[in-house]
Order: structure tokens, then C-alpha cells, then sequence
């Protein structure tokens, strides 16, 4: 069974980027998290990761359908 709350290093390991971005993403608001403990440990809940990455998935498309790519993209 799959923890319901991941440490930010996990959660960097699965979007493979670094920890200090997904700090950055937890700090910002992007990515929804709890700090817990006296000494104030983030972690992000399993469902909030898959709804953010769902959510990507859907801005990524919007982005890609509004800037379609051109001859000269695909040839490089």
C-alpha cells in the first residue's frame, strides 16, 4: 500500500526534478501541502500530486494547441 503522504524528496523523485523546486512549488502555492510537526516537515498528499499532475496535463494541451508547431520546429 502506497503512503498517503509523501516527503518533497519523493515527490521530486516521481516529477524527476529537484527537491529545491518542488519546495519552491509547495511555497508558491502551486503544489498544495501540509507542514506538520514542531519541526515543520512538508508533505504533500498522494491524491493533491495526481490532481496537480492531472492539472498539467490539461495545461500543457491548452499550450500546445495554441501554439501549434511549425515547419521549422519539427525539422530541428
Amino acid at each position: 500500500m502506497e503512503p498517503r503522504f509523501l516527503q518533497l524528496s519523493d515527490v521530486a523523485a516521481e516529477l524527476n526534478v529537484s527537491d529545491s523546486q518542488i519546495y519552491h512549488m509547495v511555497r508558491s502555492g502551486e503544489l498544495p501541502a501540509i507542514k506538520i510537526g514542531g519541526r515543520g516537515q512538508w508533505r504533500v498528499e498522494r491524491a493533491r500530486l495526481e490532481e496537480y499532475i492531472e492539472r498539467k496535463y490539461v495545461e500543457t494541451a491548452e499550450w500546445v494547441q495554441a501554439n501549434p508547431l511549425s515547419e521549422r520546429d519539427g525539422n530541428e
